[in-house]
């Protein structure tokens, strides 16, 4: 049996707002707090996360490499940073990812996670935050997307994403942009689709940033190595529904501190005073392949069992 490589991805907490990190254009010597190593074979990332009261409400994926369909979980956590509460939000038939948190203007809360393996993109509504979520109809996104990450600026909406189709490349090189007056839409494709190809700073990989002086830094991955290798910030200098100029800054890479996760790091995301991230660890361990064919083989087995 040969070793099986997986990546395990451990979300953590940086002690400094985003904007802060960009300026200072690197993570290392930033305080850190680890969410709790969710157990073998799985892993917590893509974090994203909003402050409601005296409570961070963080959202992520949780993947179990036994079941392969990523589902959203939120941790509740207090102003010191300690854990209140864990449970799994939004469960589908399709794999679920990257879950963007948002306010609307009269005050819910939306939702839009990654949800290409449905066939479109999608949004949802708490009806009871952050435990129940609800899909919102007549949503008209341009087609299912990579990493969609929304920004308000100029009295619109920007949506960077990759396009779905992407994958089948595969590519990760490929940055579109569209724009709307409404989050639900519609959304119109900006005319210079693709606006950008390069593995080091394409695909988006966190929260869009205005900054003081009226630029925009999108996070976006670098994969010219490894599957988020890095991030590396892209600034935006012109953004109309015409023109789209940028430029990339050196990437931020995970620091030695951080070992043994310090493989890859593919998310950047503001919340308040504080930065979520996600950095990697490449196992290639003969018993994790193991144990991820021996559930294969116990599910096909259920599954082939008569029923009497």
């Amino acid at each position: 049996m040969g070793l099986g490589r997986t990546d395990i991805w451990q979300t953590g907490l940086l002690h400094r707002s985003m904007p802060d990190i960009l300026r200072a254009g690197t993570l290392a010597d930033v305080p850190v707090t680890w969410l709790p190593d969710p157990g073998p074979f799985r892993f917590i990332a893509d974090p994203f996360g909003i402050w409601h009261g005296d409570r961070l409400y963080l959202f992520a994926e949780a993947y179990d490499y036994r079941v392969k369909v990523g589902r959203i979980d939120v941790f509740i956590l207090d102003r010191a940073l300690n854990i209140t509460a864990h449970a799994p939000v939004l469960v589908e038939p399709w794999h679920l990812s990257y879950p963007v948190i948002l306010r609307d203007r009269d005050g819910s809360f939306l939702m839009m996670p990654e949800s290409g393996k449905s066939g479109t993109q999608r949004l949802y509504r708490a009806t009871d935050f952050p435990y129940r979520w609800k899909e919102v109809e007549g949503c008209a996104f341009p087609g299912p997307m990579i990493d969609a990450s929304p920004l308000f600026h100029d009295g619109r909406w920007w949506l960077f994403h990759t396009p779905w189709h992407e994958l089948e490349r595969p590519r990760v090189d490929t940055l579109h942009v569209a724009w709307a007056d409404s989050l639900t839409g519609p959304w119109h494709p900006h005319p210079g689709n693709p606006v950008r190809r390069d593995i080091r700073s394409a695909r988006p990989g966190g929260t869009p940033v205005a900054m003081d002086d009226g630029t925009i830094i999108l996070p976006t991955q670098d994969c010219a190595h490894t599957y988020g290798g890095a991030i590396t910030p892209l600034v935006i200098t012109s953004l109309t529904t015409r023109d789209f100029a940028a430029h990339p800054l050196p990437p931020l890479g995970a620091p030695a501190a951080w070992r043994p996760a310090t493989d890859g790091l593919h998310t950047l995301s503001a919340a308040g005073p504080l930065t979520l991230v996600d950095a990697k660890q490449t196992s290639r361990s003969v018993i994790r392949r193991a144990g991820v064919d021996i559930h294969r083989m116990t599910r096909e087995l259920i599954r082939r069992t008569p029923r009497y």
